[in-house]
């Protein structure tokens, strides 16, 4: 896993409805997979919060 997080732990997150939840630091290493795989999120704008592939060579 290239968040280091366990799977059983992903699963277990995933599962829950709402707010995601965890530990901080389990949440931070998991953004920063995300990031670091081509995910940039895009904060409230009036249309909400999401996510987008970044721009090859555009981390």
């Amino acid at each position: 896993m290239h968040s280091q997080v366990s799977l059983p732990t992903i699963k277990r997150l995933e599962a829950n409805d709402g707010d995601v939840g965890g530990r901080p630091e389990t949440q931070e290493a998991i953004v920063a997979a995300l990031q670091r795989g081509g995910i940039e999120f895009i904060p409230e704008n009036g249309g909400g919060a999401g996510v987008r592939l970044t721009k090859p060579g555009n981390p």
